[in-house]
This record gives structure tokens, C-alpha cells and sequence, in this order.
């Protein structure tokens, strides 16, 4: 179905004249969602899905299907409250269509973490790490499902961050620490430029007298 025009019930709803109309438009998407701690996938593709027995079916809109757009710019995406320090590596994230339609996937590693402040606050959040991909639509049977995905897996592995104030003492001991490292140091040298004007002292002597 690829030319509306030869339709009767899209000629006379105006739906080619709608498609111009929003030509160029794009969505603003805001939520959340609750998921299980398993590995899953969110999206966004033109359609809409219904399930059968077990399984979740898309129903699509081919309609002028390579006129899909795909273009976007992830504005935040987290797994979580936000960790003081840490940057989700998907905000302000864009990526725009050159060529063909077809899926882009983000594959995001979702790591549990907690963090611990110094005055007793706890954040049980994730942070998470990402590679994208681009996979062209390809005709035939297997074609694939022009979209943006979202495919995440969770880390077996927990971190957790402890913020603590470091005493007065601690400083101090550091402090001398450096300072002492400094004079360590300033001696090694002072002693290298001794020896080193010493021997060029003794052969400039044994070469006057030799």
C-alpha cells in the first residue's frame, strides 16, 4: 500500500493532505516506567502493539512506510533518582536520518548502585553504560521494524559510593606527607649535583696535571 490517492476512503477523509500537513513534525515524549529487574526492551515505532496468547504482536503502519523519520534527541533518560557526580551518558544524546529507515538500538548495561552521603542520605538508583547501532531496513520476509529501541540488561555486579569528610588530622598527615616527599626529593638532587660538580672538579684537575 503505497499510493493513498488510488484510495477512496483516504481521499475522502483528506488523509494524504493530513500527512503534508504534519510533514516535518515531531513527538515530545515525558514518562517513566516501572519494570521488572530483568533484561527487556522499550521503543518507539510507528503502530501499535496488542498481545496474542504470549506473545506481543505489532500491528504497523505501512503506509508510505519509507517516509519514516527516525530522527531524535534523548533529552534525559535515567534507571533511577539522579547520583550526585554521576552524568547519564544518553542525555542530550541526537541523532539524525541520512539515508534508508530502518531500527536504531541502543544497548544499554544498567549497573545497581548506591550512594551513600555524608550525612546519612542513601540512594538505591543505577547507572549505565551504552553502544548504539543502526540496522537498515531490508525487504523481504525478515524486514525490520523502523523504530527507535531501547535494549537493557542488568549488571550481576553492585556498586556502591561512600562520600566521607576527611578529619583535620588526615590532612595534616597528608600535608607532611608531600612535604616530606618534596624535601626527599630536593636531597636526591642536591646530593646528584654535588657528586656530579665533584667528579667534573677531579678530572678538570688531573687534566691540568696530567
Amino acid at each position: 500500500m503505497t499510493n493513498p490517492d488510488l484510495i477512496d476512503q483516504c481521499k475522502r477523509e483528506g488523509f494524504v493532505q493530513k500527512i503534508k500537513d504534519e510533514e516535518g513534525e515531531g513527538c515530545n515524549i515525558h514518562g517513566s516506567l516501572e519494570v521488572n529487574k530483568v533484561a527487556g526492551n522499550f521503543h518507539f515505532a510507528a503502530g501499535k502493539s496488542f498481545h496474542q496468547s504470549t506473545f506481543q504482536l505489532f500491528e504497523l503502519i505501512s503506509l508510505q512506510s519509507d517516509t519514516y523519520n527516525i530522527s531524535h534527541r534523548v533529552n534525559k533518560l535515567a534507571f533511577g533518582d539522579s547520583i550526585p557526580g554521576v552524568v547519564n551518558p544518553l542525555d542530550g544524546v541526537q541523532w539524525t536520518q541520512e539515508a534508508q529507515n530502518g531500527m536504531y538500538q541502543y544497548f544499554i548495561k544498567v549497573v545497581p548502585t548506591i550512594y551513600k552521603g555524608v550525612r546519612g542520605r542513601t540512594i538505591d538508583s543505577n547507572q549505565f553504560s551504552v553502544t548504539e547501532h543502526f540496522k537498515g531496513s531490508d525487504l523481504g520476509l525478515f524486514q525490520s521494524i523502523t523504530g527507535v529501541y531501547f535494549f537493557y540488561d542488568l549488571s550481576p555486579i553492585k556498586v556502591t559510593f561512600t562520600e566521607e569528610h576527611v578529619s583535620f588530622f588526615h590532612f595534616l598527615t597528608n600535608v607532611c606527607a608531600i612535604i616530606g616527599g618534596v624535601f626527599t626529593v630536593a636531597g636526591i638532587l642536591d646530593a646528584c649535583i654535588y657528586h656530579s660538580q665533584k667528579a667534573i672538579k677531579k678530572k678538570v684537575e688531573l687534566g691540568k696535571f696530567g
